[in-house]
């Protein structure tokens, strides 16, 4: 593993690594922010998932996370949302390809070879983390945006015990029956549908739930509202009698500014999961 940069933030350090993955067929860029508390011993750990077209750096950069983070004594992991490289298949539409591995593992040429960010997230990266940063594997949360948000709630309902809290902004909620979803689980999981709904967050609440609390905001005047499809997820969440809270913020898009606006809440909505049995 290289180590890239390493800045001191709110007390703490702000890292960003980078390692060669098995999963991924390639070197995979990963931030990781630690809070003081690290330096005495291992500190609860939140995933924050980011979407569409960005790096590990937007939310790492934009989300205003670390602030809150410290406060909590919590660190901060921000994968990259896809492999990267010049052997790595691409697309000339942003919603396909490098930078939108929608947290699956591509089933399908030309993307089988790379794409499989489900392993990469679930397996590969947590047991780097564990292995080599003073981190506490067993306090997990899971957040994220747009598809990120979908990635972190496909997981947290498919992985049984591994996350305590979940939380999303403006979450791809529907994506069996959305484009930005039928279009990428067509090219990464081929034509037979019933392969797909192991990655939708609505079809995954209406069958099993999460077995702890949620917390999600969208925003009322979000422009990709018709493909994101949140009535769908918010109707399962109560007709499942889900713990947790489904927020429309009026006025709000789909933006960083959204994200950043209500990081507070969902850090210490996290907080509360993670330190429950320490306080």
């Amino acid at each position: 593993m290289e180590t890239i940069a390493e800045n001191r933030c709110f007390g703490g350090e702000q890292g960003v690594h980078r390692h060669r993955s098995e999963a991924c067929g390639g070197d995979m860029t990963f931030g990781l922010f630690l809070p003081d508390e690290a330096r005495d011993g291992p500190v609860p750990v939140l995933w924050v998932l980011a979407g569409l077209t960005c790096t590990h750096e937007n939310a790492m950069t934009k989300a205003a996370a670390q602030g809150w983070a410290a406060e909590q004594g919590i660190a901060l992991v921000f994968p990259d949302t896809s492999p990267r490289g010049e052997d790595v298949a691409d697309d000339e539409a942003f919603d396909l390809g490098k930078g939108a591995g929608f947290y699956v593992n591509a089933t399908e040429a030309p993307w089988a070879p790379h794409f499989r960010m489900w392993d990469y997230i679930a397996k590969e990266l947590p047991a780097l983390l564990e292995a080599e940063f003073p981190l506490d594997m067993a306090r997990q949360a899971i957040t994220g945006h747009s598809m990120g948000g979908h990635g972190a709630l496909t997981l947290a309902m498919s992985l049984p015990g591994r996350f305590r809290s979940v939380s999303a902004f403006a979450p791809i909620a529907h994506p069996t029956q959305s484009d930005w979803g039928r279009k990428q689980f067509a090219a990464y999981l081929g034509a037979d549908e019933s392969r797909w709904a192991a990655h939708d967050a609505t079809l995954l609440m209406r069958d099993k739930g999460f077995d702890g609390p949620v917390l999600i905001d969208q925003g009322a005047d979000d422009q990709f509202l018709d493909l994101l499809k949140p009535e769908a997820l918010a109707e399962a969440m109560a007709t499942r009698r889900q713990d947790g809270a489904f927020r429309m913020q009026k006025g709000y898009d789909h933006s960083y500014f959204f994200i950043s606006t209500f990081m507070e809440d969902h850090v210490s909505f996290h907080a509360e999961a993670l330190y429950a049995d320490a306080r």
